[in-house]
């Protein structure tokens, strides 16, 4: 299978322009308005379209390509009423969908792209796209271009195939030629197509390069480049109940029925991120579909013998992620999942982004992945936080600043510094979490024994000198695209990202109240504290060090708040016991909830129920709708405990509930 090698617009079909005008957007799929590029203006386009709007959770509960289709666009609302109603997108004959910068930001879930090319889509067109979105659209077989190369098809001009290859490595333009990855590994397998060595000789390398290096396969070579098209053993993946089902369908298309996986002991599966679903009114309805989802998960695990977490007795062990470092990521490993939060894995030492389905699919079947070897940008940390400050308020200043700037787009970020050294390993995890928030590839950290201890306390099979023997550092003088940035982690104060976007993030200022300057005072209705970003055991410390300084104010969560703590794996929620948190929240006000996803992605308690509520949540992203149809605001652990003892949204410190403070 290949693509044709020539592309140009098919007379009779059309061209779709997600524009910022909602009305603009109507008469093009009622097929009242037509437009051209040179109708438009790049401000006039839809920037930042994420994937949560594309797709919504609800619609990812279906992997049939045409209810994909029938839901494409579904969050992207006005009003309360969907924008794109139902087959809009599939009915309107478009082959082309037009949009501004950063198309696809968000989560991993392939089901985005896949609802375009299950609408008929050929071409997705945008100034830039979000990385993991960008090769889900190659794996599926969507063709990509910029505005200047659609204003030539409109001219009428045919474009070669090699012309949309260019700029891509060799892999990917081979990828691209056979229609996707799938085919592309069945070509691969059969020796229709071969990959190169890389080429490239002994050179200083980061921290990602090298442990790519340290994956290639046979023949590849021993040095690897920013760009490099290469073919690299995965140590490690993990898919849930969301995905699964699909890798399972594609799988079972691409391989047949009775497909096995090479080593399936590498993979895992886990039953977290619908575990309380069906209790959030918008979801009951779909009670159905998830427990589908959870069947299939089950017999696929029990088929392959892939890595089993599903639920006992309705409850998980764990977010995915929090329980895959703790349980099997080792320092060194290459880690693919399907979830953008997979980056987590990077504070372990490892190299780690999320995939889309396809991709899943092929590299648990394979046991190795085709990438281009990406770029590096550098985060140098000195100094040690302010007692009031966390990891979470020093992403959010990196994406107010960095990411906003784009310089971490596309990038690994590598972290390191004696500032590293001086965060706890659940801190460094904060960090590596949220890369994907900054559009970038994924994550990585330097390691040292303190990270190693943590690790080897949770495996009774490793001891130190094991893990230590699997650690990589970056060599002296290696280079980064992305330059090295220095973070002086004295300078940062409490953040709070307003809501819309991560990258929003503003400080705090004591001088009015503690509260958001930019915004005023903020009258709160719900606090969360939860998620992989901020369901760990130092997370929980965090909120019990606010409570305990409530509790001794003789004050509690304030009236008119719900305030929400939600465990990331059990590990954490038994941490918390042995503490006596539970007694402590119990007291205050607190409502505790069980390990698992939830309110993160809209599926559990802590979800708004209308629009004019307002919720101060330490999760990753704050995108429109991503947590209930309110306003959502990110900030840290302790600012979010704080927040739900006083009513409105501040900073916290130390003794601040006290009748003279």
């Amino acid at each position: 299978m290949s693509v044709a090698r020539t592309f140009s617009l098919t007379p009779g079909k059309r061209v779709l322009y997600l524009t910022k005008d909602p009305d603009t957007i109507r008469r093009q799929l009622s097929g009242e308005l037509t437009l051209r590029m040179q109708d438009l203006r790049p401000d006039d386009l839809l920037d930042d379209i994420n994937t949560d709007a594309m797709t919504p959770a609800w619609v990812c509960f279906d992997f049939d390509p045409a209810a994909i289709a029938r839901n494409a666009y579904a969050g992207l609302m006005l009003d309360g009423q969907r924008l794109f109603p139902p087959d809009a997108l599939a009915q309107g004959g478009f082959e082309v969908i037009v949009s501004g910068a950063q198309k696809g930001v968000g989560s991993s879930r392939e089901t985005a792209a896949q609802c375009e090319v299950f609408s008929g889509s050929r071409l997705a067109v945008a100034s830039s796209f979000a990385p993991i979105h960008a090769r889900n659209n190659i794996n599926i077989g969507q063709l990509m271009g910029d505005h200047a190369l659609l204003a030539r098809l409109e001219a009428g001009e045919t474009i070669a195939l090699d012309e949309l290859t260019a700029g891509h490595d060799a892999i990917t333009a081979l990828v691209i030629e056979s229609g996707g990855l799938l085919p592309f590994c069945s070509r691969l397998s059969r020796g229709e197509i071969t990959v190169p060595p890389t080429g490239t000789g002994p050179r200083p390398m980061t921290l990602a390069e090298k442990v790519l290096a340290a994956k290639l396969l046979p023949g590849q070579g021993t040095h690897v480049k920013p760009g490099d098209a290469v073919l690299v053993r995965v140590d490690a993946g993990y898919s849930h109940e969301f995905t699964t089902a699909q890798v399972d369908w594609f799988l079972g298309q691409e391989y047949g029925a009775d497909y096995k996986l090479r080593d399936p002991s590498k993979f895992a599966v886990f039953e977290d991120h619908l575990i309380y679903a069906t209790g959030v009114p918008a979801m009951a309805k779909y009670a159905d579909k998830i427990q589908h989802l959870r069947d299939v998960q089950r017999a696929f695990a029990a088929r392959t013998g892939a890595r089993n977490y599903s639920a006992e007795g309705g409850v998980s062990p764990g977010i995915c992620h929090q329980v895959a470092r703790e349980q099997f990521i080792d320092p060194g490993d290459f880690v693919q999942a399907t979830d953008s939060h997979t980056c987590m894995g990077g504070a372990s030492g490892a190299l780690a982004w999320g995939v889309g389905a396809t991709e899943y699919a092929a590299l648990a079947y394979w046991g190795f992945t085709p990438i281009a070897v990406p770029q590096s940008i550098r985060f140098e940390l000195r100094g040690k936080l302010r007692d009031d400050v966390t990891a979470k308020d020093v992403m959010l200043h990196i994406l107010a600043t960095h990411a906003r700037r784009e310089e971490t787009l596309d990038r690994v970020m590598e972290f390191g510094g004696d500032g590293l050294f001086a965060l706890s390993p659940d801190e460094r995890a904060t960090l590596a979490n949220m890369a994907t928030e900054c559009s970038a590839r994924g994550a990585i950290m330097e390691v040292d024994d303190v990270m190693l201890g943590w690790i080897g306390s949770r495996r009774p099979d490793a001891t130190l000198d094991t893990l230590r023997a699997k650690v990589l550092t970056p060599d002296p003088g290696a280079h980064y695209d992305g330059g090295v940035h220095v973070i002086e982690l004295g300078t940062i104060r409490p953040m709070v990202a307003t809501p819309g976007d991560p990258d929003r993030g503003v400080p705090s200022d004591p001088k009015n109240g503690a509260r958001v300057p930019e915004v005023g005072r903020v009258r709160l209705d719900i606090a969360y504290g939860g998620s992989c970003t901020a369901g760990k055991r130092d997370d929980v410390d965090f909120y019990a060090r606010v409570m305990a300084d409530a509790d001794r104010a003789g004050r509690r969560v304030a009236d008119g708040v719900r305030f929400f703590i939600q465990f990331g794996s059990k590990d954490v929620e038994e941490y918390a016991r042995a503490r006596g948190y539970l007694e402590l929240f119990a007291r205050t006000g607190v409502e505790v909830i069980k390990p698992g996803c939830g309110a993160c992605i809209g599926c559990g308690p802590g979800v708004s129920d209308h629009g004019d509520q307002v919720t101060v949540s330490a999760i990753n992203r704050n995108y429109k709708g991503r947590s209930g149809p309110g306003q959502l605001y990110l900030a840290s652990p302790l600012t979010v405990a704080a927040s739900a003892v006083t009513g409105e949204i501040v900073e916290y410190r130390e003794g601040m509930f006290e009748p003279d403070a």
